[in-house]
C-alpha cells in the first residue's frame, strides 16, 4: 500500500531500535486481547513449491508468494531488476495458463512512463548576496515538473509547523518563500526535522516556495535518500503548479530572514530570493511496466465489457544498513505495531529489558535460527499477497469451461507505492476502451488480519484488531450502492462468510486509506471499485514483511470470494448502477 514517501519509510525502520456500526464491532477484537506469537519466529523461511491447481488453494498461493516474495526479488522497488523479475514472473505464469495478453503491441506488458529525476546541482538557491550550498546548507524534495520557481519571490516567515496557532494564513503566503520551524509534533512519522510534504503543500499550496528549518536534526539515512534520483510519472501537458519545497538549516533560514528564525515573529518578511534550484529528467536504468492480459466473456453481446481486478507488482525495495530481522519483529509486535504507520520506537530501559528478555528466550528455542541481518522489504502481503491471488483467480477462471459473460481483464500495476503512477497511467492510456471498465476490484495486503494485527484505527483514533473471519472493504458504496450490496450478498452466500469491518472506509478518517492504492485511479473515471485489504500490522513496510507469517488458508478464503464477486458481476444483466458523485479526473481524492 502507498505511502506518501517511499524511500523514508526504509529509513525509519533503521531507526526503530536504538458500513454499519454492528457490522464493525463484529468484524473488529478490542487491544487488550491481541498477543503477539513469537514461535512464527521460528518457521522455517523455505518452501518446496508444488504445481499450482485450477482450484483457489493456500497450497497454490504459499508456492506462488514463497517465489514472488523471495529475497532476490530484492523488494522489487519501482524501475529495478528485482522488479523487472516480479513482473516477467506473473507474464509467464500468465502465458502458461493461456490468458490472452493485452498490454503493449500483443505483449503481456504495458510500459509507464516513469522517469528519473535529479537536482541539477548547476542551478543553485541564492538570496541577495548569499548563495547557498546543496545538500549542505538546503535539500529539495521533487514536487515534479510543475514546482514553481521561487526567482524573485519574497521570503516570509510563516510560523511553527505543529503548533497551528502560530502559523500565518494561507493567503500571506501567495507568491512568497515560506520559511517554516518545525516542533516534535509536527515531524512525521516521528523522524526528527521532517514533515508530511503533502499537508504542508496543501496549506500553503499557492506560494512560491516552501523551506522547512528542520535539516539539521534529519538523520543521516534519510538525508542520504533524499539525495538519490526519485522516479516519477512524465508529466503529460501541463504538470500542476506547486510550490518547491525543501528542507534547510537553521543557518540558511536565518540567512533568508535576515534575522533569527528561532526569535522572528511569524509574518516577518525576509529577503529576495535571486535564484532557485531546478530538477533535470533522465531515462530509468529498468523499465517499468504494468502486466495486463484478459479471459474474454462468453456473451457476444457483454464480453465488448469488463470487470478488472488488480493488485499492485512494486514494493520498496532493500534498506543499505542491516538490520536483525527478530530485533525488528519483537520491538515492532510489541510497540509499533502500526508498522511503518507508526512512529519509530525509542526504547526505555525497560523496555529494552523486554525486549532483550525475549529475545534470548526465543533464541534459545531456536538454536539461535531466528537471528540474522536482513536488509530486504519482501512485500510478502504488501502486495505480494494480492498480485498471487491475482494469478489464483485467473488460473481459477481460465479452466472453467464455460466463463463469465462478461471478460475479465486482470491488471498487475507497477509503481503503486511511489505514487500509484501503473494505475494512474493505465486509466490514462486503458488497453481496452476505459467506458468497458464496469467495475474495479482491487486486492492489496490481504494475507493478515489475525487477532494479534493491529488491522486498523477508528478515525477517532482507537486501535482495533482482525479475527478469523476479518477483510475491510474500502470504496465498495462510494459510486454504486448496487455493487456494494452486491459485495455483501455475494459474501452471504460464501460457505463461510467473511467478517467485513468497514470503519477505515469513514468519510474523513485521517489514513485517508481510500485515495492509497490503484482503485482510486479507476474511480476518479467513475468506475465502481471496491478495495479489498486485510488491514495493516506491525511488519507493514517492515524487512519482517515476508511468506512465513501469512495466513494462507485466510488469503485463499478472500480470493476465492473476489472471485465469485467477479463471477456475480461478470453475470448481471446491466452494469452496476452508479449512482453517486463522479470525481474530477483530475481533482484530488478525498474522502
Amino acid at each position: 500500500m502507498r505511502k506518501s514517501a517511499i524511500r523514508i519509510t526504509a529509513v525509519a525502520a533503521t531507526l526503530a531500535i536504538a458500513g454499519s456500526a454492528s457490522a464493525q464491532q463484529a468484524a473488529t477484537t478490542s487491544e487488550s486481547t491481541a498477543a503477539p506469537n513469537w514461535d512464527v519466529l521460528m518457521r522455517p523461511r523455505g518452501h518446496q513449491p508444488t504445481p499450482t491447481s485450477a482450484a483457489i488453494t493456500p497450497a497454490d498461493l504459499a508456492t506462488r508468494l514463497y517465489i514472488f516474495a523471495d529475497d532476490s526479488m530484492q523488494g522489487r522497488l519501482l524501475a529495478t531488476a528485482g522488479n523487472v523479475k516480479g513482473a516477467e514472473y506473473i507474464a509467464n505464469e500468465l502465458k502458461s495458463m493461456g490468458l490472452t495478453p493485452a498490454g503493449d503491441n500483443g505483449t503481456y506488458f504495458q510500459s509507464v512512463n516513469v522517469i528519473d529525476r535529479a537536482l541539477d546541482e548547476s542551478t543553485r538557491l541564492s538570496a541577495g548576496a548569499t548563495s547557498f550550498t546543496p545538500w549542505t546548507d538546503y535539500i529539495v524534495r521533487d514536487q515534479g515538473a510543475g514546482a514553481r520557481s521561487m526567482d524573485g519571490a519574497q521570503v516570509i516567515y510563516g510560523g511553527t509547523w505543529g503548533d497551528s496557532a502560530s502559523l500565518i494564513d494561507a493567503a500571506a503566503a501567495a507568491g512568497k518563500v515560506v520559511v517554516l520551524n518545525v516542533s516534535q509534533r509536527g515531524n512525521t512519522q516521528g523522524i526528527p526535522g521532517s514533515v508530511a510534504r503533502l499537508a504542508v503543500t496543501s496549506r500553503f499550496s499557492q506560494a512560491a516556495g516552501i523551506a522547512v528549518a528542520g535539516l539539521d536534526l534529519l538523520p543521516a539515512p534519510m538525508q542520504q535518500a533524499l539525495r538519490q534520483p526519485f522516479q516519477s510519472l512524465k508529466a503529460e501537458g501541463t504538470a500542476p503548479s506547486l510550490p518547491t519545497f525543501m528542507y534547510i538549516t537553521k543557518r540558511a533560514a536565518s540567512a533568508l530572514l535576515a534575522a533569527s528564525v528561532d526569535s522572528v515573529k511569524a509574518g516577518a518578511v525576509g529577503v529576495t530570493v535571486t535564484a532557485t534550484p531546478r530538477f533535470k529528467e533522465s531515462p530509468v536504468e529498468y523499465p517499468a511496466r504494468n502486466v495486463v492480459a484478459m479471459i474474454p466473456g462468453s456473451d457476444p453481446k457483454l464480453r465488448h465489457e469488463f470487470v478488472a481486478i488488480g493488485a499492485h507488482n512494486d514494493h520498496i525495495g532493500w534498506s543499505a544498513r542491516p538490520v536483525a530481522h527478530d530485533s525488528i519483529y519483537v520491538v515492532n509486535h510489541l510497540f509499533r505495531t502500526g508498522g511503518a504507520d507508526d512512529p519509530p520506537v525509542r526504547l526505555d530501559s525497560i523496555k529494552q529489558s523486554q525486549v532483550n528478555a525475549l529475545l534470548a528466550d526465543i533464541r534459545r528455542r531456536s538454536n539461535g535460527a531466528s537471528a540474522r541481518p536482513d536488509s530486504i522489504y519482501n512485500g510478502a502481503d504488501d502486495d505480494g499477497s494480492g498480485s498471487v491471488s491475482a494469478l489464483e483467480i485467473a488460473q481459477y477462471f481460465a479452466a472453467q469451461k464455460v466463463k463469465p459473460k462478461r471478460s475479465l481483464l486482470f491488471v498487475w500495476h507497477v509503481g503503486e507505492e511511489a505514487g500509484l503512477y501503473g494505475s494512474q497511467w493505465y486509466t490514462d492510456h486503458p488497453t481496452v476502451p476505459r467506458d468497458s471498465i464496469v467495475a474495479q476490484l482491487n486486492m492489496d495486503m490481504i494475507g493478515r488480519g489475525a487477532v494479534a494485527d493491529n488491522t486498523g484505527i477508528t478515525k477517532e483514533g482507537t486501535r482495533y484488531h482482525g479475527n478469523p473471519d476479518y477483510v475491510q472493504l474500502v470504496g465498495s458504496r462510494r459510486l454504486s450502492t448496487e455493487l456494494g450490496d452486491l459485495a455483501e450478498s455475494v459474501n452471504r452466500a460464501e460457505q463461510r462468510p467473511m467478517s467485513f469491518d468497514y470503519a477505515m472506509d469513514t468519510n474523513g478518517h485521517p489514513s485517508n486509506i481510500y485515495c492509497r492504492s490503484d482503485h482510486y485511479e479507476y474511480a476518479r473515471y467513475g468506475i465502481p471499485i471496491v478495495f479489498f485489504t486485510t488491514g495493516g500490522h506491525a511488519d507493514y513496510h517492515q524487512v519482517t514483511d515476508e511468506p512465513q507469517y501469512i495466513d494462507y488458508d485466510r488469503m485463499a478464503r478472500v480470493a476465492q470470494y473476489i472471485a465469485d464477486l467477479a463471477t456475480r458481476v461478470g453475470n448481471l444483466d446491466h452494469r452496476p448502477v452508479v449512482d453517486k458523485q463522479k470525481p474530477d479526473p483530475h481533482g484530488q481524492c478525498v474522502q
